[in-house]
């Protein structure tokens, strides 16, 4: 009949044999089966991608290659506009509002970078297994590095099974050195050397956008927006911080502002998170004194005016308040380790207390040079600053080698329990030993030059000394909280010397097997 399909017959030679392809007498059949399969695919096509939302998405590796590029595309307009904004600027005025400009935004700067390393320091206990929420008695809603650390989604899926990072060969050479270790080692732990610290990352981007708009407007005339500028981002700093809502991590900013006021108050008994944080805060007394000078500004509306360029001015560079902040860190300390006396009877603690005793001549003996004839602070106060200066550097190393570090276990800390990269080169290596203890002797001496007021101009070499300072205290952490660990946990520290001693036992034995 008409419109009916034409069935072959069972005995039909144009039916296909087995493993052979698909021939169909009928013209019709062919064209009607091609269309059917046609409508059935898009069918399930369309079915599977509203069954799975994920299937429309762009893949992790796409959007981590968008984001890395985003970031760049974003640095490089931001050094291309503030360098074409500089270049606009007479020469006289050049340097001197560089000078400004840098003194409003290099202490966010610089606490940036003190959230990236600690971030690190997080990542390298957990590691370890140090208990690092008993030592500084932490509840369970404390941040770890998982939530400081924003980790790609990428790196989340890969994690604990073998994958591989193909995206990191189109950049530099360091990212290829890392996805050959990622090869090898199954993306366990060298995934958290590629992330964001969360914590980090806003004022990593906020402030240096800021400081752009700010050479930007300056630049091009509009001086009352570009004042604006810094107004606004500490502004938005402190609102972040003292928020009362339930959001931006409400516990762990008030355990930081009740920690902060257990340190100005010691009117309670001193716990490690206490003095810890406090260290912390010696190391960026000159990130304390900027942000003084800072908002003594703003407060004055000096922001973008004429009056900053006076040095005798009530936020110039002769202010008495600028020694007064450099010293309050350790003053702070000194009060905690008269406390722990108070309150323990040891007489390490004196000791301790006259540690942070001997910074003090060193700072207020630099800020009489502007207040003193020229003639008078060389012949007679420079020397006395300086010998100041090296007992103070003396004693502070002292005090880290033998008290706040505990030698015999040196570098146990990166004894991971699963294999590393970094354990394998940081882990017994006496190199390590040699690189902490000198370069800690010799950034004690450094930091001297960034405490005393007199030098404080050379605003670059300032700021590197501060940065440097903060890296020393970043490897401090690491031995510190390991010594306090150990101290609180002897098992601990039995298990780990054991468990070494285990390990070096069976290469000895490996060896002689091999002779």
């Amino acid at each position: 009949m008409f419109g009916g399909l034409a069935t072959p017959s069972s005995s039909s030679p144009h039916l296909r044999k087995s493993g052979s392809r698909v021939v169909v007498s009928d013209i019709g059949v062919e064209l009607i089966n091609g269309v059917d399969e046609t409508l059935l695919n898009s069918f399930d096509t369309e079915q599977m991608k509203a069954m799975n939302p994920a299937a429309i998405m762009p893949t992790p590796t796409a959007l981590w290659r968008f984001k890395v590029l985003l970031f760049f595309a974003w640095g490089f307009i931001c050094c291309k506009i503030g360098w074409d904004s500089v270049m606009r600027m007479s020469v006289d005025l050049r340097d001197l509002f560089l000078y400004e400009a840098f003194l409003y935004y290099n202490p966010l700067l610089l606490v940036t970078l003190m959230v990236w390393l600690w971030g690190i320091n997080l990542w390298v206990f957990a590691q370890s297994n140090i208990g690092y929420a008993k030592i500084f008695d932490l509840d369970q809603n404390h941040l770890t590095h998982r939530e400081i650390w924003k980790v790609h989604s990428y790196f989340i899926h890969g994690y604990h099974r073998p994958c591989s990072l193909p995206l990191l060969k189109d950049f530099s050479i360091v990212l290829k050195l890392l996805h050959l270790i990622d090869l090898f080692f199954h993306c366990h732990n060298i995934f958290l050397l590629c992330v964001y610290v969360q914590c980090a990352m806003w004022m990593t981007i906020v402030v240096p956008t800021s400081m752009t708009a700010y050479l930007y407007l300056y630049s091009h005339g509009e001086v009352s927006l570009a004042a604006s500028q810094p107004v606004l981002l500490y502004t938005a700093v402190a609102l972040i911080l003292i928020f009362p809502f339930d959001i931006f991590y409400l516990s762990t900013r008030f355990f930081f502002l009740r920690t902060l006021w257990r340190i100005a108050f010691p009117l309670q008994a001193i716990s490690f998170c206490d003095f810890f944080l406090a260290d912390i805060f010696t190391s960026m007394a000159k990130v304390f004194s900027d942000l003084e000078r800072s908002i003594c500004r703003i407060v004055h509306r000096q922001v973008a005016t004429i009056a900053w360029f006076e040095a005798d001015s009530v936020c110039g560079s002769h202010s008495v308040a600028i020694p007064l902040v450099l010293v309050l860190p350790y003053i702070f300390r000194l009060f905690q380790c008269l406390r722990q006396y108070k309150d323990t009877g040891e007489k390490t603690t004196l000791l301790n207390a006259l540690k942070y005793s001997t910074a003090v001549p060193v700072i207020f003996l630099s800020a009489l040079k502007y207040h003193l004839f020229p003639e008078k602070w060389t012949s007679v106060y420079r020397p006395l600053w300086l010998l100041s200066s090296v007992l103070n550097s003396l004693y502070s190393f002292y005090w880290d080698v033998t008290r706040d570090w505990d030698l015999s276990c040196f570098t146990r800390i990166f004894l991971f329990t699963k294999p590393s990269i970094f354990s394998y080169f940081l882990y017994g290596r006496r190199w390590v030993f040699l690189w902490v203890i000198a370069s800690n002797l010799i950034l004690r001496c450094t930091w001297t030059y960034k405490l005393s007021a007199h030098l404080r101009h050379n605003y670059l070499t300032v700021f590197t000394i501060t940065a440097l300072e903060i890296f020393r205290r970043f490897q401090w952490a690491f031995f510190r909280v390991e010594n306090e660990w150990n101290k609180t946990n002897p098992k601990s520290g039995i298990q780990l010397s054991s468990a070494s001693d285990v390990s070096s036992e069976d290469k000895l034995i490996a060896s002689n097997y091999s002779v």
